[in-house]
């Protein structure tokens, strides 16, 4: 009993111990409850707010944006994003959609003149950065027609290229947004290599190529054709702004010279200085060629086209285990190769070539000299010299003097030479002994016996040559060669073919006085009675004012005008 009374109090205050334990757990949670209630309701308004916050930005940025397409467009406003995609052409003039036509002739962008528009790429932006910092990638371009697949817009090559310069991704994006350009009045452009001012008359081969752009803009590059060679040019520097329109204007152009110099000349289409008089040692490797430049002056010309003087271009090479071959050309053809070119020379060893042109008025000049590696690493010396003809002419007069027949001479009955009645005899029986007439027709060289085995010709052109060089007579002018027009000529007729009717040949339009491939004949049968290509044809069909009386007429028709209408005065 006196147990029971004494457990009593101790369990009422266990109790009363776990009813106070019970009341605090409860107001903690209670009191967690409602802080994490606060906390909740606290990141719901930081979360609406941050919501509300990027919806104002992104209407700024809208606005913004919205106001730099209007302020670009001068009042037209056209930004669409398209998937690109690359074609093959001239020029920097994009073909889109007919939806963006229907768009923009909405807003009467049409009746503003030639439409100019910016292109940039379009990527994932990391949060907080400008996207001024993709301006490097943009270009301008123009547009060609409105022809491309909806959702996509058609780059050219000059376009695609300065767009993606570095990683191409695998749907590549763009933005393509109206913009008013202003007329350039300067122009910077730099080679990226040697060899472009090389060319003759370069800036009108880059007035050539501007022809097919509408827009220039900075940190461009510009390719630039001549026949089957590729010039590239950056753009350094742009006035009145970074881009510009080039249609319809005159621009000032500098063109500044590349970083590059004749360190690596021998893979490159580069003409080296060469002096008249003056020997240049070199090397060239098989399959490729060293290139020259040397010039004749007014005075030499009328020497060499009175017959006074020769140009004279000699090379003296190793002959052990490598041989050269010389080919010449007179400007406009600047890089002559073995089935284009005025001259050349396919001697084993050294050689001397003589340079006679068919045209004496046009003797004075610039000439281009290619030396070709046609087997090894050949180390040579290279001149060019003027060199007098009457020395030679002495000794030809000497030579016929001394060969003169005599009243009481006979002929030989082996080498068929006049030879003294007195000597006949010996001569004769010596004669027979040890030398040998060639029997091949056309022939009757006479040869010493040991060195008949040694005399050979050719069985298609029936040349003589030494078996030694019968190889690379073969290769040199029989081996067929591939026309870049499709034809397939031997050497002689490939000279021939690439000279006067090849498509792909280099001529000086005589209308528009540019160096441009020829193409093929004319439509027009009386274009063909005149002898103009397809290129003067189309050129001279360019109509421009009579200087008498202000009529239209064509460039081609103009001689027959003038005589036509304005004979009598």
């Amino acid at each position: 009993m006196d147990f029971e009374l004494r457990s009593a109090p101790e369990k009422l205050e266990r109790e009363q111990r776990e009813r106070m334990q019970r009341a605090k757990a409860k107001a903690d949670r209670e009191r967690r409850a409602k802080a994490e209630a606060a906390r909740r309701r606290d990141a719901l308004e930081a979360s609406n707010r941050e919501r509300r916050l990027d919806a104002a930005r992104a209407q700024e940025e809208a606005d913004q944006k919205m106001e730099e397409v209007m302020q670009l467009g001068k009042g037209i406003s056209f930004s669409h994003m398209f998937e690109a995609l690359r074609y093959d052409g001239p020029g920097d003039k994009i073909k889109l959609p007919p939806s963006s036509f229907k768009d923009l002739s909405d807003q009467g962008a049409l009746d503003k003149g030639p439409m100019y528009f910016r292109l940039s790429k379009v990527r994932d932006r990391v949060p907080g950065t400008s996207p001024d910092q993709d301006a490097e990638e943009a270009t301008c371009c123009g547009v060609l027609e409105f022809t491309a697949r909806e959702g996509s817009a058609q780059l050219p090559s000059h376009v695609w290229n300065n767009l993606f310069q570095s990683d191409i991704p695998d749907v590549p994006l763009i933005e393509v947004r109206y913009a008013s350009l202003p007329k350039g009045t300067y122009a910077k452009l730099k080679p990226e290599g040697v060899g472009f001012s090389d060319l003759p008359n370069h800036r009108a081969v880059l007035e050539t190529a501007l022809r097919n752009h509408a827009t220039l803009s900075e940190n461009d590059v510009v390719m630039v054709n001549y026949g089957q060679l590729q010039y590239k040019l950056k753009v350094l520097e742009l006035k009145p702004a970074s881009s510009v329109s080039v249609l319809e204007t005159d621009i000032e152009v500098d063109i500044e010279r590349p970083d590059s110099v004749f360190d690596n000349e021998e893979n490159q289409h580069v003409l080296v200085p060469l002096e008249t008089g003056k020997v240049e040692s070199g090397a060239v490797e098989e399959g490729k060629f060293r290139y020259y430049k040397f010039s004749v002056e007014e005075g030499v010309a009328e020497k060499v086209a009175s017959g006074c003087v020769n140009i004279e271009v000699k090379i003296e090479s190793d002959t052990s285990g490598s041989d050269t071959d010389i080919y010449v050309s007179r400007h406009p053809l600047v890089f002559p190769t073995q089935h284009r070119h005025e001259w050349s020379s396919h001697e084993m060893g050294s050689k001397v070539l003589i340079l006679k042109p068919k045209d004496a008025t046009l003797v004075s000049g610039l000439y281009s000299l290619g030396v070709y590696g046609f087997k090894g690493t050949a180390k040579f010396q290279l001149s060019v010299a003027v060199k007098d003809v009457i020395d030679s002419q002495r000794i030809d007069e000497q030579g016929s003097v001394s060969s003169a027949v005599n009243g009481d001479s006979v002929v030989c009955k082996n080498c068929k030479r006049h030879i003294s009645s007195r000597t006949s005899v010996l001569h004769e029986a010596y004669c027979v002994r040890h030398n040998v007439i060639c029997m091949h027709d056309g022939c009757g060289v006479v040869l010493r016996k040991e060195a008949a085995a040694d005399h050979v010709h050719c069985s298609k052109c029936g040349q003589a040559f030494q078996q030694r060089e019968m190889e690379k007579h073969m290769k040199v002018f029989h081996e067929p060669l591939n026309c870049p027009c499709g034809v397939v000529l031997e050497k002689e007729e490939m000279v021939k073919h690439q000279s006067s009717t090849c498509p792909f040949r280099l001529i000086v339009c005589r209308f528009c006085g540019d160096t441009v491939q020829a193409g093929g004949q004319p439509l027009d049968v009386r274009d063909r009675l005149r002898n103009m290509c397809e290129h003067e044809s189309i050129c001279g069909s360019r109509t421009a004012p009579c200087d008498s009386c202000g009529r239209s007429v064509m460039l081609k028709e103009m001689d027959i005008h003038a005589i036509a209408v304005h004979q009598k005065s």
